[in-house]
């Protein structure tokens, strides 16, 4: 099996490279054409001189497979297959290097008896997507094969030579082949499909019958020079500068060469002949002012203007609808700002408005200006509109209409469309820390587009820098993706760093494109560094500063300034800002106000010389909470005296407020009672629990100091009492006095008689005498007499006040008092109503002065009008002072 397939191989090969050695191949012409099969009476060798080869049939493989099931010489009868040409009147064979000769119908007569037995209608091209070749076949006489089917395969091969340069060594590949379709009932169809398009394709055809076998001479064609392309695309009516009507069209996509076009039209009313107008080379055509008034229906063709080819299918049917009002564009989509031009021609009746006649409107609601207005001729207005606003969407309408109308305000119900559209996209790009990728972002308003509009970024990239030139270099389109933000992203990877890369977002809607302000970035221009790394903190022993180092990001080189952004850990975080400035530091030093609390720190970078990103805040580190110093001073204490007679002693026991941190900088392990009696002995003890200590006092002075204690060591300022019995007697506060001021403040005042001692301070106690509750305390300026004290106090409670003047030598007698408050509550109320009282009269004085100044403008309003009597003609010589009795 295998050694027949490579023998029908080499059979066909070989009966290809015969017939091209020969110089017997047809060039396959860009029109129909004839293939009549002629029968013989022996199945001999055609003689050479009739152009004739060995024919041998072949059976046909599967399509796009390069073998045949089986080869056998045909044994009874064999046609010759000749290509005619459309008429019939010779049969033309390509002699490659030897004289074309063509046989004339005597010379055919020769090798046929009376007339052809079959005659096969052939049509050849390339379809206008240039990627399939197609070949119908119709059978135009099948009296002798009435009875049988027909099986057609079609044999290819290419060859990158064109026929006049083609040797037999040339065609060393294998053979194609494809089965033909039958559709209907004598008619065939054949694909030859992945086309190249300059190739040489040497091709032949093989019948197969229930009768017998036919083989078709060698035919070539070049697919490029048999193109049938699509028909030209959007027929539209445009308007010229000056005013001439114009038809215009866009060529079929994937055209490689130029075209030629035929334009007919018809009117639609008369329905008469088309009226063609051929040999058009441009994609328009200059029809002026012949068509208006009529309704046409228009149609273009195009074909190859150089070289072969087929004339493409007639256009879909354009109606060009020119009897009332026509407006040149009849919509236009554009961006905010821009400037624009419509043009109208007004047909009334058949009858034309003149243009210096014809006005504009805006949605028939707001006339445009003359001043606006250009006569392009007698019969084309134009109106510009400037620095155009969005369009503001009118329910379902989202165009503003304008109206071209004649001087009596008369409108066509037709108007043109203006879409006006906000495109100003702002488009950001950054770099990462690794200088690889670059990635940009834009954001769009759906809310100001139009429906059915695709947005795409494009860019174009200058070898270094941004070009300060103005060019048009071939854009790229850059795919973006819609993220959860609204925003559209798109990555460029890899980046040239140093490249300008201008980019802006086109905008596209069937009514048109528009594009956005372009803007060009450079890549190290927008770097994003990575945060610093290895961010620490600390508060400094003995300096008391938060101390921030950190290592700076591998890229970019450059240098970089920093910022640091600190707060107190807490849970509305307050965020401080510092700026390092200086490249060569890896670490800043700040003041702080707290020294021992818990401060969370992050530290970013950015570009020195200003451009690029800030990089994202470095992951929050925190401080730890420790001793800075030794406390600042120790604490504040007071003392209470209970007197023991039995032991013949005075007990007492010290109380003091904690130590804020921000004297114990930052903690009290423990406190340190410091004595010394007048007895010149001295001790200490140790308090590591709680505020307060309980001692004897029998000494006549003891002077006592409280020293608080952390990790780093004793307070060095610390406050000191003396305890002393002498100068427990001496009294120097001669009055004292409480005055509430409301529930949350107290005014205690003093006063004081000459005194020989200087006084150091004063405490003040007090404390509700109904409640059990502690006494509560608080030193004082020594240079005051009043000091406010604010508490909680219940105002129908009794308060007692104490003052102990403080002396160096000791504690002096107190003087104490108790505030009703209940009764202070009433003077306040004697006060409140001397207060109330001059309000009252300075109201009724105002109530009075408006009561008068009332009176007189009614009485001149109801009294303007009343006439004087004495300018009266009756009242000439009365006396009106003189009583009249009236009886």
């Amino acid at each position: 099996m295998c050694s027949l397939k490579v023998l029908i191989v080499f059979l066909h090969l070989d009966f290809i490279r015969m017939a091209v050695a020969h110089c017997m191949v047809y060039q396959i012409p860009a029109s129909r054409f004839m293939v009549p099969c002629m029968s013989l009476n022996e199945t001999s060798v055609i003689p050479s001189s009739a152009g004739g080869v060995a024919s041998g049939p072949g059976l046909p493989g599967e399509h796009g497979t390069a073998e045949t099931n089986s080869l056998a010489l045909v044994a009874k009868e064999s046609f010759l297959c000749c290509l005619w040409n459309k008429t019939h009147t010779n049969c033309s064979l390509k002699m490659a290097g030897v004289e074309t000769k063509k046989f004339v119908s005597s010379e055919i007569s020769i090798l046929a008896p009376q007339q052809s037995d079959l005659n096969w209608d052939v049509q050849c091209w390339t379809k206008g997507d240039l990627k399939l070749s197609v070949c119908i076949l119709k059978l135009s006489n099948k009296k002798l094969y009435s009875n049988g089917e027909f099986k057609i395969n079609l044999f290819y091969v290419l060859s990158e030579l064109s026929l006049e340069d083609m040797f037999t060594a040339s065609l060393t590949g294998t053979f194609m082949v494809t089965q033909c379709d039958c559709n209907g009932y004598d008619k065939y169809e054949c694909h030859i499909p992945s086309l190249k398009l300059n190739y040489t394709y040497i091709t032949w055809l093989n019948v197969l019958s229930d009768v017998t076998f036919l083989q078709s001479p060698l035919m070539s064609f070049r697919p490029i020079n048999i193109v049938k392309p699509e028909p030209p695309l959007n027929l539209r009516i445009e308007m010229t500068d000056k005013g001439q009507l114009t038809l215009c069209w866009s060529n079929p996509v994937l055209t490689p060469y130029l075209l030629q076009y035929e334009v007919k039209f018809v009117g639609t009313a008369t329905q008469n002949a088309w009226q063609v107008v051929e040999n058009v080379t441009e994609t328009s055509l200059i029809i002026g002012n012949m068509l208006i008034g009529s309704s046409y229906l228009v149609q273009i063709r195009c074909k190859s203007l150089h070289g072969p080819g087929f004339w493409s299918d007639w256009s879909t049917p354009y109606n060009l609808n020119a009897e009332d009002v026509m407006y040149f564009p009849p919509k236009i989509l554009t961006s905010v700002g821009s400037n624009i031009s419509f043009h109208c021609i007004y047909n009334d009746k058949n009858k034309m408005i003149l243009s210096k006649k014809i006005v504009w409107w805006l949605n028939l609601a707001e006339e445009i200006p003359e001043s606006q207005y250009t006569l392009v001729n007698d019969h084309v207005s134009k109106v510009t509109l400037f620095n155009l606003n969005a369009t503001k969407p009118r329910g379902n309408f989202f165009y503003n209409a304008l109206y071209c109308c004649n001087q009596n305000r008369e409108c066509h119900h037709r108007y043109a469309e203006l879409y006006v559209v906000d495109i100003n996209i702002n488009i950001t790009c950054e770099t990462d820390g690794y200088l690889t990728k670059m990635t940009c972002r834009w954001f769009a308003n759906t809310k100001t587009l139009l429906v059915g509009s695709s947005l795409q970024l494009k860019y174009y990239r200058s070898s270094i820098y941004c070009s300060d030139i103005p060019s048009t270099p071939k854009s790229q389109a850059k795919e973006c993706h819609l993220q959860r933000n609204h925003y559209y992203e798109c990555t460029f990877q890899p980046i040239f760093l140093l490249s300008g890369y201008t980019m802006w977002i086109e905008v596209k809607h069937q009514l048109g494109t528009l594009e956005s302000p372009p803007t060009c970035v450079v890549p190290a221009d927008v770097v994003k560094p990575f945060p610093p790394s290895n961010v620490q903190a600390e508060i400094t022993k003995n300096i008391g500063l938060l101390n921030v180092s950190w290592t700076n990001p591998a890229l970019p080189n450059s240098d970089l300034k920093f910022q640091i952004r600190y707060s107190v850990n807490r849970e509305e975080i307050l965020w401080e800002i510092s700026d390092v400035s200086n490249v060569l530091t890896r670490s800043a030093m700040i003041k702080v106000r707290d020294l021992c609390v818990v401060y969370v720190v992050q530290v970013r970078c950015s570009g020195l010389d200003g451009l690029g990103y800030w990089s994202d805040w470095s992951k929050p580190t925190y401080t730890v909470v420790k001793d800075i110093k030794a406390p600042l001073r120790g604490p504040e204490f007071w003392r209470t005296v209970n007197e023991d007679p039995t032991r013949k002693q005075n007990n007492v026991t010290l109380f003091w407020k904690p130590l804020m941190k921000n004297y114990s900088l930052c903690s009290v392990c423990r406190y340190i009672v410091k004595h010394d009696t007048s007895e010149n002995t001295s001790w200490t003890e140790s308090v590591t629990t709680g505020t307060t200590y309980t001692f004897p006092w029998t000494e006549h002075a003891h002077t006592l100091t409280v020293l608080a204690v952390n990790s780093i060591g004793p307070s060095s300022v610390n406050f000191n009492l003396t305890l002393s019995q002498q100068m427990s007697t001496v009294n120097i506060v001669q009055s004292l006095s409480a005055y509430p001021v409301n529930s949350s403040c107290v005014i205690l005042t003093w006063t004081l008689s000459p005194q020989m001692y200087v006084i150091a301070s004063f405490v003040i106690e007090w404390k509700n005498l109904n409640e059990e509750e502690e006494m509560k305390w608080i030193r004082v300026s020594p240079n005051i007499t009043k000091y406010y004290i604010y508490d909680y106090f219940i105002l129908i409670e009794t308060y007692q006040f104490s003052l102990y003047p403080i002396f160096a030598e000791g504690v002096g007698n107190p003087k104490t008092t108790n505030g009703f408050i209940k009764a202070k509550n009433e003077k306040e109320n004697d006060a409140g109503l001397y207060v109330i009282l001059p309000i009252v009269i300075s109201s009724s004085v105002f109530l009075v002065g408006a009561l008068l100044i009332s009176h007189q403008r009614m009485k001149k309003l109801f009294w303007e009008d009343v006439p004087n009597p004495k300018n009266c003609s009756w009242a000439q010589g009365v006396n009106f002072q003189k009583r009249m009795d009236i009886l």
